[in-house]
């Protein structure tokens, strides 16, 4: 009996363990599912993050109508990607309305525009222009300082470009709009000539003069230019070579020196036999002819130049290189950005706007953005990637305008048109030795003066 009873116990305490192990990994099982579950709930909680983040703050946040102006109206190629930009822009902060009023930047808007300013109708933000054009509206003093912005938000602007920031100051030197997209102008080069006579691309003057002197020795025109008929690029890049960007920039009462020792080297590329024999009769087409066709090595051309070479595949832009003696930094360059947004102080001095205009402009001027509107097309004010579809001359073009140690815009930014007219037709004289260029310059800065 005894040995039953310890059979019966011996079975029941078996059973009983077999019972507790079960539960066990029942329980490990439950807490597996339970781990992997957390898991799947804290990666999608991750992704949701952001979203539950600005929810949370518009939340806290007071209604904010923001009164937006810009230059990206009418058939504007890039009027789509501000709107989109916008709505975008509603979606992630839920609290604040955008009140657009986007039109075409003809005389008269520039006009109505200047005249809101002065009664005091002006908008919160606003894109406008940063050069000259912007005098009227500059003068009513409503308008928030980049470096106040930064001074509060210091990711303002983070991703532009020092030298696009730079080249968007207003005409008294100080920087108040944040830029996205310009122009620029650069030397374009034939690399496959420059490949089959053993040439190093001209990055500096002995380089340049070497590849004058091969070209001329093969029967390559090594410049192509019209001197008669647009010598205004040789103009910009020599005259800023010679006197650095500060110098260059600034219209003086008398001839600077630097100025006439940019313009000598006119004289001193047609005695190398830099540039076609007929330079001073032919147009600036046919000297465009002249670079595509591989009749010719270099060319000093803009942006808007790129698309129209047949060869993208062997085509280069290049830096220009600095002059003997002169005083610019390697990788200047001629160039625009003149527009950009600006805040006003009336957004500026009212707490819910204020906030809400800095995350305006810093979602129309952060990369990503940037990259819609530059869309492959002249200079971006922030870095880009290169287009999917980009041909080797966007990508160099892209890579030189994005290098550029300074951007300087041309001179008839800065002087008036007869003055700079005056200018122009006197090349010829002055590359040929029949004019003195502190003469012509002279004439220039008095017809300028008046």
């Amino acid at each position: 009996m005894r040995k039953v009873k310890r059979l019966v116990y011996l079975v029941l305490t078996v059973v009983f363990m077999m019972s507790l192990l079960a539960a066990c990994k029942k329980s490990d099982v439950k807490e597996t599912a339970k781990t992997k579950q957390e898991t799947k709930d804290d990666g999608g909680t991750k992704k949701n993050e952001s979203k539950q983040e600005t929810k949370a703050e518009s939340d806290k946040q007071n209604p904010v109508t923001l009164r937006t102006v810009s230059m990206h109206g009418g058939t504007d190629p890039n009027a789509a990607n501000y709107q989109e930009l916008n709505k975008k822009f509603m979606s992630d902060y839920p609290y604040i309305t955008i009140e657009d009023d986007s039109q075409t930047s003809d005389q008269d808007w520039k006009t109505r525009i200047a005249a809101d300013f002065a009664v005091g109708n002006e908008p919160d933000v606003i894109q406008f222009f940063t050069d000259s054009n912007a005098s009227d509206v500059l003068a009513a003093d409503k308008f928030v300082t980049v470096a106040e912005i930064k001074a509060e938000y210091p990711d303002y602007a983070k991703d532009t470009l020092p030298a696009a920031l730079e080249a968007a100051a207003n005409p008294d030197g100080v920087q108040r709009a944040v830029p996205t997209t310009g122009y620029w102008e650069g030397l374009f080069c034939n690399k496959d000539l420059f490949d089959k006579y053993g040439l190093e691309l001209p990055t500096d003057w002995d380089k340049m003069l070497k590849a004058i002197e091969t070209f001329k020795e093969n029967d390559i025109i090594p410049i192509a230019v019209s001197l008669n008929a647009v010598p205004h690029y040789w103009i910009e890049f020599l005259m800023l070579a010679a006197a650095g960007p500060e110098g260059y920039t600034t219209v003086p009462q008398s001839t600077p020196e630097d100025w006439a020792k940019g313009l000598e080297v006119f004289k001193t590329l047609r005695d190398l036999g830099a540039f076609p024999v007929d330079t001073d009769t032919i147009d600036n087409d046919f000297a465009g002819e002249l670079f595509k066709n591989k009749q010719a090595a270099m060319q000093l051309d803009g942006s808007w130049y790129t698309g129209g070479i047949p060869d993208q595949d062997n085509t280069v832009v290049v830096s220009f290189p600095v002059i003997p003696g002169g005083k610019a930094e390697a990788g200047f360059m001629v160039g625009g950005l003149s527009s950009g947004f600006y805040i006003t102080k009336k957004a500026w001095n009212d707490p819910d706007k204020r906030d809400a205009a800095v995350k305006f402009v810093m979602t129309h001027t952060c990369s990503e953005a940037v990259q819609k509107y530059w869309n492959g097309n002249g200079t971006a004010a922030a870095k880009v990637e290169p287009l999917a579809d980009m041909t080797p001359l966007g990508i160099s073009g892209l890579n030189y305008s994005s290098a550029a140690t300074s951007i300087s815009t041309p001179t008839d930014a800065r002087i008036k048109q007869e003055a700079y007219n005056t200018l122009i037709a006197g090349i010829v004289d002055v590359s040929t030795g029949a004019r003195t260029p502190a003469d012509l310059i002279d004439e220039v800065l008095q017809i300028n003066g008046k």
